[in-house]
């Protein structure tokens, strides 16, 4: 607004009245450069451009949340052991966080996101390591079934 009540006293170096100062602030600064307001000017700006920072932030955090509560929710139908198999590798490729992620949390995550309890994940990658045969065999059904489907495509 065009208000410039008292800009006289608090705005022109020099023309400072003690009695209008509160700060403690004033005594501190070079009275050559600065007014007896300008500090207190400065802290109401600044405190607009965090409010408006900060509802920016929520906002942005409002939407994406509101994103994820209409995508349908997906359930893993495949076997725990698989899933388990899946994250294990995943996590020794160093996919997530550069490699700095914790198993426990990328479990946690495939649980909340898939829908499934994995239970003691731990028992099942030590059952996983003792499988006469295949140890791989979800990710090799994998890869083996990707490769087909896209054989199929490049025929088409």
């Amino acid at each position: 607004n065009n208000n410039s009540f008292l800009d006289e006293k608090f705005f022109v170096r020099g023309k400072h009245d003690i009695k209008l100062c509160l700060d403690t602030y004033y005594f501190q600064s070079d009275q050559s450069f600065s007014t007896s307001h300008d500090y207190k000017v400065a802290k109401i700006m600044a405190n607009d451009l965090i409010q408006v920072y900060t509802e920016d932030q929520l906002y942005k955090n409002m939407e994406q949340e509101d994103r994820l509560t209409d995508l349908p929710k997906l359930n893993w139908t495949g076997s725990k052991a698989s899933l388990i198999e899946l994250i294990y590798a995943l996590h020794y490729q160093a996919v997530f966080d550069n490699g700095n992620a914790d198993i426990r949390l990328i479990a946690m995550y495939f649980e909340s996101t898939f829908n499934v309890d994995l239970g003691n994940f731990y028992q099942t990658y030590l059952e996983l390591r003792t499988r006469k045969m295949n140890r791989t065999k979800f990710l090799d059904a994998l890869r083996e079934e990707l490769i087909r489907r896209m054989d199929e495509q490049d025929e088409k």
